[in-house]
């Protein structure tokens, strides 16, 4: 005998939310060293990318130009001493953004062994537990799984931290993303998932790629909130960055930020990007650079041009070293191929 069908399930009642977060109310000095922090990403990367032309950077290299917004407004909040950073391979940005020395990241592009990961992890895999940063992973959507781990980590040992996870639109579409959300939830994980929507998943539109664009929703099912912001707008990155570890912190469990940005390159430096014009790329300059938008805010609030200029000839410098650091460093000894493969524990 067939069974009865069963009784449709009640509404699942509101659920609190976080607020909405509001654009951080920077100091002047706070503002300036936000223009500092995005300027040497963006000088740095355009370097990497001359390097790689010039066959000094080998394997893969993916740039974060336009995206710099994010990392340095995210992780600005952060507490470094107990809280920790993971990514997929766009990752120069982000150890930058943590204040890690530019000349070893150079040094680490190059395959040298004064690189931070001895010359090992190139550009995509790399490490500073030093600072709590894990990484740099290639394989897509691989990080959001050990992300979860880390904010496990925490939560068993107590000692107050919160893991910030970083993916792109591209890997928002992977399996292990949403095993990850499910025990993150079920265990309430101090984890913040930060999407990082560029529009373009290698070559293809998030439009034409997701059934579900609207990225921050995708936590819905496993009553995770997400929150929508303007990744082009440190000011808007850091507000929700405070909004997401106060609810995180509080013991809530994880939160989404689906972070709306834009790279100005091709996914790698071997994608030449013909899936969209120049025009598209030039108008997000024009109208959304995260960088011109705060030299902006800073010539309104009277600083003068004099003394961006002479911020940008030091970051210039400073980068044109980290080069040449790298170019003069040797690379690794042939016995490294047999350290950091295994550790032993008794």
């Amino acid at each position: 005998m067939a069974k009865a069908p069963r009784a449709p399930e009640p509404p699942i009642p509101n659920r609190e939310r976080p607020g909405e977060p509001q654009p951080y109310q920077a100091t002047n000095e706070e503002l300036l060293q936000f223009y500092k922090e995005m300027l040497l990403i963006r000088r740095f990367e355009e370097k990497a990318g001359q390097l790689y032309g010039l066959g000094l950077i080998g394997g893969f290299c993916h740039l974060y130009i336009g995206q710099e917004a994010v990392a340095v407004g995210l992780q600005s909040a952060l507490d470094g001493e107990r809280d920790s950073v993971i990514t997929g391979y766009r990752d120069h940005g982000h150890m930058l953004a943590y204040g890690i020395d530019p000349q070893v990241i150079m040094a680490e592009l190059t395959g040298r062994g004064a690189g931070i990961s001895r010359g090992k992890g190139g550009s995509m895999h790399m490490f500073s537990t030093e600072h709590k940063f894990y990484g740099g992973h290639g394989i897509v959507g691989a990080q959001v799984s050990l992300g979860a781990g880390l904010a496990f980590k925490s939560k068993y040992n107590g000692d107050g931290g919160v893991c910030m996870a970083y993916f792109g639109d591209g890997a928002a579409n992977q399996g292990q993303v949403y095993e990850s959300f499910n025990m993150a939830e079920l265990w309430k994980l101090p984890i913040i998932f930060v999407i990082e929507n560029n529009q373009y998943a290698m070559g293809t539109a998030v439009s034409r790629a997701s059934s579900e664009d609207q990225l921050y929703r995708r936590g819905e099912s496993f009553r995770i909130p997400g929150i929508q912001v303007d990744g082009m707008d440190v000011l808007a990155c850091r507000g929700a960055a405070e909004e997401a570890l106060a609810w995180v912190r509080a013991g809530k469990g994880p939160i989404i930020l689906e972070m709306k940005t834009y790279r100005y390159r091709g996914h790698s430096m071997s994608d030449p990007a013909k899936y969209r014009s120049r025009e598209e790329v030039q108008a997000v300059r024009d109208k959304s650079d995260p960088i011109e938008h705060v030299k902006r805010l800073l010539e309104e609030r009277g600083v003068k041009e004099d003394e961006l200029k002479t911020l940008e000839q030091a970051i210039r410098k400073q980068v044109n070293e980290a080069a040449d650091f790298a170019e003069q460093t040797p690379e690794p000894d042939a016995a490294e191929l047999y350290t950091d493969v295994l550790v032993e524990r008794y």
